[in-house]
């Protein structure tokens, strides 16, 4: 288990149907060591913090093994990591084995599961596509959002190690997800 791809972005306005729309699902892979804060990622900012962000949802992490799936939905897309507006793009940590509450040990940072992503109208607007909202959530890949347990320094390449949550009974994020 290992994060292939640290990805930020800032705030920025986009059109979207005929409106200004202000948007941080634009996000970008950066080199070198990055340092998780409480509330996010250095060089990384949430724009509605009424929906996005917080202590809960700081990191948005994305599993790796799913581009393949919307590679094949989306051929014309580009799909490079960060694509879906995560942070970390990872390998080896799915939804189906993660639940809320597990631990994951990254670079000298701890982070715990907290929840799947259910995306609002902007991944439409990244994908420029009105029916990618349902699409995503039909797909059951709905990657993860993480709190930032311990701050500290990651770095793309990082190994993940896991600890699990004291709930073995609680539901995976993937069952979660589709309980929405």
């Amino acid at each position: 288990m290992r994060i292939l791809s640290i990805c930020v972005g800032q705030p920025r306005v986009v059109e979207w149907q005929g409106r200004s729309v202000e948007t941080s699902i634009f996000k970008s892979p950066v080199t070198g060591t990055v340092t998780a804060r409480r509330l996010n990622l250095d060089g990384d900012r949430q724009s509605d913090l009424t929906v996005h962000g917080g202590a809960a949802k700081a990191v948005y992490a994305y599993p790796s093994e799913h581009y393949p799936y919307w590679r094949g939905e989306l051929p014309d897309a580009d799909l490079a990591f960060g694509a879906f507006g995560e942070n970390f793009t990872t390998e080896g940590l799915l939804e189906s084995e993660l639940r809320v509450g597990d631990r994951l040990h990254v670079g000298s940072a701890e982070f715990a599961v907290t929840q799947p992503r259910m995306p609002c109208y902007k991944l439409a607007l990244r994908f420029g596509r009105l029916d990618m909202v349902r699409r995503f959530h039909k797909s059951g890949r709905s990657g993860f959002y993480l709190a930032v347990v311990r701050e500290g320094d990651v770095t793309a390449g990082d190994e993940v190690t896991l600890v699990r949550g004291d709930d073995d009974e609680a539901e995976t994020i993937a069952e979660m997800a589709a309980s929405y």
